[in-house]
């Protein structure tokens, strides 16, 4: 199917694409929200410029093409994915409460068919909300200066062997935020330099992999990382050092924009509205079975 971009794209008021997530408000077209559609119904389900194709060779996340509800008043795309016990979610690109209620009796019908406990509605609210819920998707454009870091900030693979031997330990600690998996992947030579800060001789906090790839448009956009601070560590300004230090890094090396997602009112999301990111809308995942 096709979308009619008259009816969808006025209800899009976060850029943010099922199944790709976030986009740059200047490559949001008819043609990314289609190409999900040709995606699901084929073979090879990653697309080019799909950020996950860095981590599996296969696209976890598909659209329920047939389930599609798209209409004047509302587009409703459901995705089912596979992850886990597997989870089913309903987008909604509207501002009227029937649609909203659709999304709903949509969802819950779609969970009885693929026998999926799991389910959650998503939604949308535009950067000219004064607050919203959820993630804020922000935009850092290296047009602009970025800051230098006032700390030593190395790939670790550049700090002494003693410093490099206790991340780690660094990454067991920080597993909720990925970096266990991430260390598998840096120890089987899979990705591009993690950047960290030392203190006292040990790794204490992390920022990577630092990659660029082309998106839908070829635009260079330097992919999301893993970010963290151990707990003892936190409130010493090391954050922001390597927050700073890895904008630098994507700047020198040719990266045209960051797309982002923080917690709403979380540490990662104080820090990139204090260093100027701009907001993009927010995004409302809400889990109603489970």
């Amino acid at each position: 199917m096709r979308f009619r971009w008259d009816w969808l794209r006025p209800m899009v008021t976060v850029p943010y694409v099922p199944t790709i997530g976030p986009v740059h408000p200047s490559v949001l077209t008819e043609d990314l929200f289609t190409d999900t559609v040709i995606a699901a119904s084929t073979d090879q389900r990653f697309l080019r410029y799909d950020k996950d194709i860095r981590w599996s060779d296969f696209k976890d996340e598909s659209v329920l093409v047939g389930d599609i509800v798209h209409e004047r008043s509302g587009t409703l795309i459901p995705t089912r994915s596979s992850r886990g016990a597997g989870t089913l979610k309903v987008h909604v690109y509207s501002t009227d409460a029937q649609v909203h209620l659709m999304a709903h009796e949509l969802a819950q019908k779609l969970a009885a068919v693929h026998g999926l406990r799991r389910t959650r509605i998503v939604r949308f609210l535009g950067p000219e909300a004064a607050r919203g819920q959820g993630t804020r998707i922000q935009l850092k454009d290296f047009r602009t200066a970025c800051p230098e870091p006032l700390r030593t900030v190395l790939p670790v693979t550049a700090w002494p062997n003693s410093a490099q031997e206790t991340f780690g330990s660094f990454a067991h600690q920080m597993a909720a935020d990925g970096f266990s998996f991430l260390y598998g992947r840096m120890r089987a030579g899979a990705v591009g330099p993690v950047l960290a800060v030392e203190d006292g001789g040990h790794i204490a906090g992390a920022i990577g992999p630092m990659e660029i790839r082309p998106d839908a448009v070829n635009a260079t956009q330097l992919m999301p990382q893993y970010f963290g601070v151990l707990p003892e560590h936190r409130g010493k300004g090391f954050g922001r050092d390597l927050w700073r230090a890895a904008m630098v890094w994507g700047q020198r090396n040719g990266a045209a924009y960051q797309l982002l997602q923080t917690e709403v009112d979380g540490a990662s999301d104080r820090l990139c509205r204090a260093e100027g990111l701009t907001s993009l809308g927010f995004v409302s995942s809400r889990l109603i079975a489970a």
